[in-house]
């Protein structure tokens, strides 16, 4: 917020802001230094997962929780929905980067992909675009007939609705949607440009209607549905935390790093080990808490596979590599998958969009700050999204396998630079491909492909917990995942050649890409060439902690997301997804955390205290 304050001129609303941002830090969550030898449940990471955990097990009046976090709390700087790419340059984000992928991210910087994690109350909640949806119900079925049960689409909507406050007009009354959740749904707050118009009515003309992808159908075009509330980012530390800081029996201890799961051996050879608690650094002492009942993992899709293979829980032959003394063999890193983008695809147009220097005058930022009105309440500056299905897909003619996001600006405009550092793309790329273009309108669509193929794998590099693990990321490296990013390509040129997008004089960027030029313009083997160098993460790594039954030999935990093999140990995060969804991964997790907090409420209601 500070950025945009520095753009006021009016020192009357600079200071009424500023006493609104004092009053506001002196809500900071309570910090806990002080701690007790036992909790009945231990979460480790304040994530998406472990705020919802905590959330709902800190309901239990006379169970003690206690909630781990590596990050600190957000700040004003995450709020603010247009600048959403800002906050994953800040202290916020984790910065991962992969390992170098031989089918991906070649052409990015350094070589590898760019893994942005949330770091901070909140998780990846705080530092993503904040889209909300939830991908496709056969997505859910498929868990299910994996034997996963309890986890089919009508088991889990539930879930998906008890979250959610719909703040949508035209969708309060469906059946798909929760009224009474602490997590808010809606629109940006601004008026529907000319873009977004021509867009929503091109979906008549590829085939498509307009739909809610969070209803009955996935398939469709629409607006974006986001976790924003009056126009500010509605994080799972807004949703789920700060109403309930003061719960008695929930601590909340940040800057806490977690470096193992203490798992103790039984005594009896016939019973499974048992997880006991867990050791973590704090202010540079170390310290340990006992789990009475549970030690719950949602430090998410990187972070928890390698802190259970720190603590002997994992494949063992890269335990054993590095010394570490095996308790249970599963395959805990792998099955990781990824949805997987193409950034640059510019066009121009004869109207106006959004770009970093436009929105900088007083009026905008007054109407945001003032109103949570404006441009600057477009999430991430994704105004819509295209659920489709590409012409050579084996899936069923109900599922879409591709989504396209519309930007309501491009990567021309990001004249600052925070979408380009996020995503790794050099100068030379930009300067390139767009230099020509900066001073006309531009706007941006990108193809996800929303079920690959491919698989990649997290394992440990070394002992230390302060040492990222080994990220293979293996993008594209099944072809029919080159070949549906393709086709997606191919229908959004189609979509710009929409009678309703030539009538905005919707014009494609023929500038090549750097690296291959030497093929025919958006030839299949140019586009091919395009993925290999630029084609890069969405950030929704998941999968590599996968549920499934004990008979599936790549499965770390069972349907209720205990770990196989090992006592009062759950994960409930991204990491245990078998298979990615056809959406976006926050939405998912917090209906896996909703589902994870009942099945455990009912666990110790039947246990034996």
């Amino acid at each position: 917020m500070g950025t945009l304050l520095s753009y006021v001129s009016n020192q009357n609303i600079v200071d009424m802001v500023r006493d609104i941002e004092t009053t506001l830090l002196s809500t900071r969550l309570p910090d806990t230094n002080k701690f007790v030898d036992e909790y009945d449940f231990v979460i480790v990471g304040a994530g998406s997962g472990g705020c919802v955990v905590a959330n709902r097990l800190s309901e239990i009046h006379n169970a003690t929780v206690l909630l781990l976090e590596a990050g600190d709390q957000e700040t004003f700087l995450s709020d603010v929905p247009l600048t959403a790419a800002l906050t994953q340059i800040t202290r916020y984000n984790w910065g991962y980067k992969s390992e170098p992928t031989p089918n991906a991210c070649k052409g990015l910087e350094g070589g590898v992909c760019n893994w942005p994690k949330g770091k901070g109350v909140g998780g990846t909640s705080l530092i993503n675009f904040m889209l909300y949806t939830r991908g496709h119900h056969k997505d859910y079925d498929h868990w299910s007939s994996l034997g996963n049960h309890g986890w089919s689409y009508k088991e889990v909507l539930p879930y998906f609705k008890k979250s959610e406050h719909i703040d949508i007009d035209n969708l309060r009354d469906s059946k798909y949607h929760g009224k009474k959740g602490p997590l808010n749904v809606a629109y940006s707050n601004t008026p529907k440009s000319k873009l977004l118009k021509a867009f929503l009515k091109s979906s008549f003309e590829m085939g498509y209607n307009i739909t809610d992808p969070n209803g009955e159908s996935l398939m469709g075009f629409g607006r974006a549905q986001a976790n924003i509330k009056n126009g500010r980012r509605c994080s799972t530390s807004k949703a789920f935390i700060k109403p309930i800081v003061f719960r008695k029996n929930l601590s909340i201890s940040m800057k806490s790093w977690v470096t193992k799961i203490l798992v103790k051996d039984s005594l009896n050879s016939h019973n499974n080990p048992s997880a006991v608690g867990v050791e973590f650094i704090k202010n540079r002492k170390r310290y340990i808490v006992r789990a009475k009942k549970e030690v719950i993992l949602s430090a998410g899709a990187i972070a928890s596979p390698q802190l259970l293979m720190l603590s002997g829980i994992g494949p063992k032959e890269n335990l054993q590599q590095l010394n570490i003394t095996v308790i249970k063999d599963l395959k805990v890193g792998f099955n990781l998958q990824d949805h997987i983008t193409l950034n640059g695809l510019v066009f121009s147009i004869n109207d106006s969009t959004i770009n970093d220097q436009k929105v900088i005058n007083t009026r905008d930022i007054l109407q945001y700050i003032l109103h949570g009105q404006g441009p600057y309440t477009i999430p991430g500056g994704a105004e819509a999204l295209a659920f489709v299905r590409t012409p050579s897909t084996k899936f069923d003619s109900d599922y879409s396998d591709m989504e396209i996001v519309l930007g309501a600006g491009s990567l021309v405009g990001d004249y600052m630079g925070t979408m380009r550092n996020l995503v790794g793309i050099p100068d030379t790329f930009y300067h390139a491909v767009f230099d020509d273009l900066r001073q006309k309108e531009t706007f941006g669509m990108v193809p996800v492909l929303l079920r690959p193929k491919s698989r990649g794998r997290i394992s440990l590099r070394s002992t230390s917990p302060f040492q990222w693990p080994i990220m293979e990321p293996n993008f594209m490296e099944d072809p029919d995942d080159i070949r549906a990013m393709i086709e997606g390509i191919e229908m959004i040129l189609k979509i710009a050649e929409t009678e309703s997008m030539k009538s905005i004089g919707t014009q494609f960027n023929m500038n090549k890409f750097p690296g291959c030029e030497k093929h025919a313009f958006a030839s299949r083997n140019y586009w091919k060439c395009c993925l290999r160098l630029y084609g890069s993460s969405l950030q929704h790594q998941s999968g590599t902690c996968k549920m499934g039954p004990a008979n599936d030999p790549y499965a770390v935990v069972d349907q209720e997301l205990k770990v196989h093999g090992v006592n009062n140990l759950r994960v409930v995060d991204a990491s245990i997804m078998p298979t990615i969804p056809a959406g976006h991964t926050n939405a998912v997790v917090i209906m896996i955390a909703e589902k994870a907090s009942d099945m455990i409420k009912a666990f110790w209601r039947t246990t034996p205290q």
